[in-house]
């Protein structure tokens, strides 16, 4: 699935932020976006298509952007030198990614997607890489912009619109990100991650009921999905199921051990187990 960076913060959503744990103990959850995020274990690489160039000098670099940014950075640099082009300067951006820079990454995406003569489906790409590296960078109001520009040159890019709700979740802004997921929906009514963070943003509405019924909808399509079973024991904790909360927590460990979600739930057992007056 080419969710790219969005995944881990769509989690973060998911969980209520900073994790169900702020949730249930009561104080404004931390939005995603609020500090630089971790870089992920895969970097935003481009989806076969479209592509901004073609060549084995682009497949070379991408290649390297996987194991070793420093050296994509080198051959980049070196290929620029030579007349690399588009090709060359979205590698350097990429290798910026990788190298733990993820503001100037997003402002030379942005340029590269605003000069490129690449086509709009292409430039969309580059501009859905940028906002998504400044949610990296801890800057939604500016991933807000990249990833509006994406989805004026593909207003029915579902990769976009998720991404896009993402954003508005981090700006509080709940219900425009369900209008996007919403459009999502509409176009791949399937999608069982949008179900998950429509599910997140109905909760931080307090509309726990309509919440419960997305990520129902969620797991009939996804049953062995972390992140649904990890936002349907929040949900059943915040209904005062507390065995089935846990049950959920447990299941989702057990899928996904060394993922974030299970990270969350492990966080919310361990609150559950101390009892309310330490949560």
């Amino acid at each position: 699935m080419p969710k790219l960076i969005l995944i881990a913060l769509g989690l973060a959503l998911a969980a209520g932020g900073g994790g169900a744990a702020f949730w249930m103990r009561g104080p404004a959850p931390q939005l995603p976006g609020a500090t630089p995020a971790a870089l992920p274990d895969n970097l935003p690489l481009p989806p076969e298509m479209p592509r901004l160039a073609d060549g084995p000098e682009y497949d070379r670099c991408l290649s390297l952007l996987r194991d070793d940014p420093d050296e994509a950075m080198r051959f980049a640099q070196a290929w620029d030198a030579t007349g690399g082009g588009d090709g060359a300067r979205h590698c350097i951006a990429l290798a910026l990614l990788g190298l733990g820079e993820p503001d100037r990454a997003a402002e030379r995406l942005e340029r590269l997607g605003a000069s490129s003569q690449a086509g709009g489906l292409a430039r969309a790409a580059v501009f859905g890489q940028a906002s998504q590296a400044w949610m990296m960078a801890g800057d939604p109001n500016r991933a807000f912009a990249a990833v509006t520009i994406a989805l004026t040159l593909a207003p029915q890019d579902v990769e976009m619109l998720v991404d896009r709700s993402v954003v508005l979740a981090a700006m509080r802004r709940y219900r425009e990100s369900i209008e996007d997921l919403d459009s999502a929906l509409a176009l791949e009514p399937d999608r069982a991650e949008a179900w998950v963070l429509r599910a997140a943003a109905l909760r931080h509405l307090e509309r726990v009921d309509q919440a419960f019924v997305a990520v129902e909808r969620a797991l009939v399509l996804a049953p062995d999905n972390a992140e649904a079973l990890l936002e349907r024991g929040i949900l059943r904790q915040l209904r005062g199921d507390v065995t089935g909360a846990r049950n959920d927590w447990q299941r989702a460990i057990q899928l996904a051990p060394d993922s974030m979600a299970a990270d969350l739930a492990a966080q919310n057992i361990q609150l559950n187990e101390l009892g309310p007056q330490r949560r």
